[in-house]
């Protein structure tokens, strides 16, 4: 059977994203953090409005998501963790696969022995597999990510189109 390949090189090209997160992939998680800005500054109601056209919503997220960047990256943490902490199951099965694969990990490649049993850490990796995806399954993750996708974009894009540039900006694109 032939294999597909998917040109995500011109899918990129056209959507403009192709720059974009480079930024994102070489800093730290701290740098990352560091240039939030206030809470007072992000949700300031006094810069809420509509904008008038396409091309305005255009220079708005294009300007927003730079600048706003690291407060979009809370949001988007805080939105995970809400979503996990609204599906005990996955939460749960989550926590299963991480502690089984450290405890599974600390035995080094040794048998694992309870006195009445011996397993070998192939076993216990095979166990693990068996437990856990039933109830990955049944805990529903893609519907999880798929919700966390649409509630970050509508959440990120409609703040970020609605908040207008400060005065500074606009006097910064006209002497250009």
């Amino acid at each position: 059977m032939a294999r597909i390949n998917i040109p995500l090189d011109a899918l990129t090209s056209r959507l403009s994203l192709s720059g974009r997160f480079d930024s994102v992939r070489s800093q730290s998680l701290i740098n990352r953090f560091s240039n939030l800005k206030p809470v007072s500054e992000f949700l300031d109601l006094k810069r809420l409005s509509k904008p008038q056209n396409f091309g305005e919503v255009q220079g708005r997220v294009n300007y927003n998501l730079s600048y706003f960047s690291s407060n979009y990256a809370a949001v988007f943490v805080m939105l995970s963790i809400y979503s996990l902490l609204t599906n005990w199951l996955l939460l749960f099965v989550i926590i299963l696969v991480v502690g089984g694969m450290y405890g599974i990990g600390r035995l080094q490649g040794a048998d694992l022995d309870v006195g009445f049993a011996r397993a070998t850490t192939a076993q216990l990796y095979t166990i693990l597999l068996i437990v856990a995806v039933p109830l990955g399954i049944f805990a529903s993750p893609i519907s999880t990510i798929l919700w966390l996708i649409g509630a970050s974009g509508v959440t990120i894009l409609g703040h970020a189109s609605l908040m207008d540039k400060p005065i500074e900006s606009a006097f910064s694109e006209e002497a250009v």
